[in-house]
């Protein structure tokens, strides 16, 4: 469909609160599911959610193969995540580099919830239901803190550890999510 322009820190539509999805099955939902798409790949991003390209609904994408850029990280499914709702699974927390479509060139030692239970659905309404940690955590954790008008770098506890990708990890080739 399109490669639409991704919002950037700054911008305050990226701190607002998204509107559930009324409606599912519409030439508009997958429109705007296949700009997602195509946004998040010509990026080479990990996730993107509705927010980051200005539109405040609640919808997010992710997925992530086996990839050189990520070389700890195991592969998360290709996933259309609409109107979700998060629950760790416990307390414990595990710090993260974090980067960001809308935050580029810059990553963030961020804490997420190791695992989670996610629930939602798909662009078709099917419900969605899933127990996932590590990696994939963290992609759910970020992608729908943009729904809450979060960006990673507010969660950073300790700002010494944030910086520009070049300065963090020179020689490097990394990806924003």
């Amino acid at each position: 469909m399109a490669i639409r322009e991704v919002l950037k820190m700054g911008d305050p539509r990226l701190l607002e609160k998204a509107r559930p999805v009324e409606r599912f099955d519409t030439p508009g939902l997958h429109a705007l599911i296949a700009d997602l798409q195509d946004t998040m790949k010509a990026l080479d991003g990990a996730g993107i959610a509705a927010p980051q390209v200005g539109v405040g609904l609640r919808v997010a994408i992710f997925g992530v193969e086996r990839n050189p850029r990520y070389p700890d990280a195991e592969p998360v499914p290709f996933t259309v995540l609409v109107n979700p709702a998060l629950a760790p699974l416990d307390n414990e927390l595990e710090e993260g580099w974090e980067g960001c479509l809308s935050v580029p060139g810059m990553r963030g030692l961020v804490p997420r919830y190791r695992r989670l239970r996610y629930q939602g659905y798909n662009q078709f309404g099917k419900a969605i239901d899933r127990t996932v940690g590590g990696f994939h955590a963290r992609v759910v954790q970020h992608e729908c803190d943009h729904l809450d008008g979060v960006l990673y770098p507010m969660r950073i506890r300790d700002l010494r550890n944030f910086g520009f990708n070049e300065v963090l990890f020179p020689g490097q080739d990394l990806i924003d999510d």
